[in-house]
């Protein structure tokens, strides 16, 4: 190591140091039988997911909930009914009905779940309102100045921000991670992951049909389909890569020893969404007329500094079973979502041939998993967001930072943006930024070593 990068490691060092201690200092004191206050910013069907979860908690207040939709909010309150928890304050009306919720005094917490296009704003404005824990549904924003003004306000407030990527926390995804630190695929070269499985149900919906048969979105579609599906007209690139990146990015040591270096984009011409419409309801139907950028399959290639490569596929808009399309290969072996098989050199029962991947699994699943699996039933996705709001809620017990922070939330999201500029360019391969300004080299990969947080 030369003299000068020995002096700019030091620097990062010391500068997270104190970023850590500026944290710890400003941290309000909390009392091991405080109840953590929380509020709810967007309730809809994912919000409520949330809001449920935080409900069954004994240490956790729901202080306030805001949506625009009544219809939402409708249900939310039936979920706090049945719960037994009193009414927490409400805030409706217009989009901007959030910002007098952000003004409740001793909040802890802030949840949102609202369109991806309003995630990054709303975050910003948490944090300008002093707010220390926020917890942000994918994706962390929509351009890549996006991505920085959310690290650069995190840092100059001292502000834990957190995506709820829960996929990170699914139980298979979590056994292959103790596999990897364990060494039984030996050094990690190529990682597959995607989001991959239809949903054009959701992205036409007028929530008066039977879900799946509907052809409406924006402002007639219910639910997801008022917003959703305007990013597949008006866009082209990956725009839902964190669930596959999270895990990836775990097993590779992203943003603690490792980064995303490059990354470079195709996508194939589009024609499931219209086709769909056609089929449902007819050629003649005025969506018929709508053109979509969004190719059917974005597919997305990444190396990382360490020398492994990543492959990422978006792909929601044709015919297909559900699979994130994991691949996890080092030099001793593989394993493969797809075909929920691993082979392990000189390990496996027969010499090259694949063998169930279950008993692997089973082997060596995670601590977190045999602590709380009791904990994670009927927490939704197989039990994933018991975990992601639980990670959230004792980081702020603990004021601690949270396990997945915001440098990871800009690294997994900013692939959008990213793969957008590289399409448009032509598939030219494009830099990827370094938002932790070099403190990647310095982190070390502390995520789920136990059953802790």
């Amino acid at each position: 190591m030369t003299t000068s990068r020995r002096t700019f490691v030091k620097n990062v060092s010391l500068t997270t140091a104190g970023i850590a201690l500026l944290s710890n200092a400003e941290a309000r004191e909390r009392k091991a039988t405080d109840k953590v206050k929380l509020a709810f910013i967007g309730v809809g069907l994912r919000g409520q997911n949330h809001l449920n979860n935080a409900l069954e908690r004994q240490d956790v207040e729901v202080v306030a909930i805001c949506d625009v939709d009544d219809r939402m909010l409708d249900s939310s309150f039936e979920l706090i009914k049945k719960s037994g928890k009193a009414m927490p304050k409400v805030f409706k009306g217009d989009n901007r009905a959030y910002k007098k919720l952000l003004e409740i005094k001793g909040l802890d917490g802030v949840i949102i779940a609202t369109p991806w296009e309003w995630h990054n704003i709303m975050i910003l404005d948490a944090i300008a309102a002093g707010i220390k824990y926020v917890g942000t549904e994918v994706i962390a924003g929509i351009t890549l100045e996006d991505h920085w003004n959310l690290v650069h306000a995190a840092e100059q407030n001292n502000a834990h921000v957190m995506m709820l990527e829960n996929v990170c926390y699914r139980r298979d995804v979590m056994a292959v991670l103790n596999m990897v630190r364990q060494n039984v695929f030996g050094e990690l070269m190529h990682l597959q992951g995607g989001y991959q499985h239809d949903l054009r149900g959701v992205k036409f919906n007028n929530g008066i049909t039977a879900y799946n048969s509907g052809v409406e979105f924006g402002e007639k579609g219910f639910s997801e389909a008022r917003w959703r599906t305007n990013h597949s007209v008006h866009r082209n690139g990956d725009l839902y890569p964190t669930h596959g990146i999270g895990p990836i990015a775990m097993m590779t040591d992203i943003n603690r020893g490792n980064r995303f270096v490059s990354l470079c984009s195709f996508a194939t011409k589009s024609r499931g969404l219209h086709n769909y419409i056609v089929e449902k309801g007819g050629a003649s139907h005025p969506n018929a007329k709508v053109e979509f950028k969004l190719g059917d399959i974005v597919t997305t290639n990444i190396r990382c500094a360490n020398g492994e490569t990543i492959l990422l596929q978006h792909d929601t808009n044709l015919p297909r079973p559900y699979s994130l399309g994991f691949r996890v290969q080092g030099t001793h072996g593989l394993w493969m979502d797809v075909n929920k098989s691993i082979y392990v050199e000189g390990m496996s029962a027969k010499n090259d041939a694949w063998e169930d991947a279950k008993p692997w699994l089973d082997k060596y699943d995670h601590p977190l998993w045999k602590r709380w699996s009791k904990s994670t039933e009927g927490a939704g996705h197989g039990g994933m967001d018991f975990f992601v709001l639980h990670a959230f809620v004792e980081a702020i017990k603990r004021q601690q930072p949270t396990p997945l922070d915001v440098y990871d939330a800009a690294a997994w999201s900013a692939i959008t943006p990213l793969s957008e500029k590289s399409i448009e360019m032509g598939n030219q391969t494009v830099d990827f930024p370094d938002f932790t300004s070099g403190q990647w080299m310095n982190r070390k990969n502390d995520w789920a070593q136990n059953d802790e947080f």
